[in-house]
């Protein structure tokens, strides 16, 4: 299946992949990949298609109803994890803990929360980072250039502002698939 990935991807998409093409599979077991910006439906498979063609494993949560029939053995079988999205729900922790479950898990996110347009990103992949003591992959979604870039590993610091302003410029010029929300 992989050769159908990457027939799909760069012959019939013309996408290329640039950066750290493996998401430091061989060493990194565990991180949170952020993928930004997060504009479309389209970007999930644009996601599924580039782990298959690096052949690492990626995983990502979606609400609990998401994972019953018809559809819920399908996002499990691509690395879904159901979240119970309640209110009361201390989400960060409780996604933290998915760390704890398995060897290798590396969460991708979206940092706007939504496919909207957002002036600020969430922090809650952030702290889930720092909860789980697991690094940020920063994955761009450029729809402009046709173009995946994949960052090497960051760890976050202490210093909340100065992370966020490096992980921000990484995605800058980055042009999402509804270009009104970039």
């Amino acid at each position: 299946m992989r050769w159908l990935a990457k027939l799909i991807y760069f012959k019939l998409m013309g996408w290329k992949v640039v950066g750290n093409i493996n998401f430091s599979k061989d060493t990194i077991k565990q991180a949170i990949i952020i993928a930004a910006p997060h504009t479309s439906w389209h970007d999930f498979y644009i996601g599924v298609l580039l782990r298959k063609i690096a052949d690492v494993k990626t995983n990502f949560v979606g609400k609990k109803e998401l994972f019953t029939w018809p559809f819920g053995y399908y996002f499990k079988a691509v690395g879904g994890r159901a979240l119970d999205r309640t209110s009361g729900q201390n989400k960060v922790e409780a996604i933290a803990k998915l760390f704890l479950e398995s060897e290798e898990f590396r969460l991708t996110l979206a940092p706007e929360g939504t496919r909207k347009k957002v002036e600020t990103w969430k922090t809650g992949f952030y702290y889930i980072a720092k909860a789980a003591k697991v690094p940020i992959i920063m994955f761009t979604l450029d729809f402009k250039n046709k173009q995946n870039t994949i960052s090497e590993p960051f760890y976050p610091t202490d210093d909340m502002e100065a992370d966020f302003k490096f992980l921000k410029s990484f995605f800058e010029g980055v042009e999402g698939k509804v270009k009104a929300y970039s």
